[in-house]
């Protein structure tokens, strides 16, 4: 121990200085870790309240709240569109008219044949005869785009451009 004492004590005075001087240095880095931590921790404090005062967590709540019930709406949504979808296919959507003019005795394009179908091809064909002494209506079902009745040529017509008009309507003729 002697020895140690013997080597150490000429330069005492420059350890301990040396030692002071660290110690100060790392009070400075102490002090500005302190400050650092007290910014990060106001930020953090800002970040995590919201304008209103409320926590970060309550809004994401919130948010995840009108997200689940967009969702679920959404599910609603597909579910009515489905049900429109398959009564739409039932619905008239192909359409063919034709006004004729069948009697030498009258005049104009009075009468007419109508062909309504569905996206199959499914629906009827009205015929309207129009004379001096009164109208005469018929009507006559068509399936996938065919009668099983005769049809006149205006009828034939209207079922024509009915198949043809797709989901739209068709023409006059």
């Amino acid at each position: 121990m002697a020895d140690l004492n013997a080597l150490i004590d000429p330069a005492l005075g420059v350890i301990v200085i040396a030692l002071a001087v660290a110690c100060l240095l790392l009070l400075l880095l102490v002090i500005a870790l302190i400050r650092r931590t007290s910014a990060l921790d106001r930020r953090l404090a800002g970040l995590t309240r919201g304008a209103d005062g409320t926590s970060l967590e309550s809004i994401l709540d919130a948010h995840l709240g009108r997200v689940e019930a967009v969702l679920h709406e959404l599910d609603g949504l597909a579910a009515r569109s489905a049900v429109l979808e398959a009564a739409q296919r039932k619905a008239f959507q192909r359409i063919g008219l034709v006004r004729f003019n069948p009697f030498e005795d009258t005049g104009g394009n009075q009468s007419f044949a109508l062909a309504l179908l569905d996206q199959h091809g499914d629906g009827f064909v009205v015929s309207s005869l129009h004379a001096r002494a009164g109208t005469r209506v018929y009507g006559k079902a068509i399936t996938r785009g065919t009668s099983e009745s005769n049809l006149s040529e205006e009828e034939s017509e209207a079922l024509r451009l009915a198949l043809a008009s797709g989901a739209g309507t068709g023409g006059e003729h």
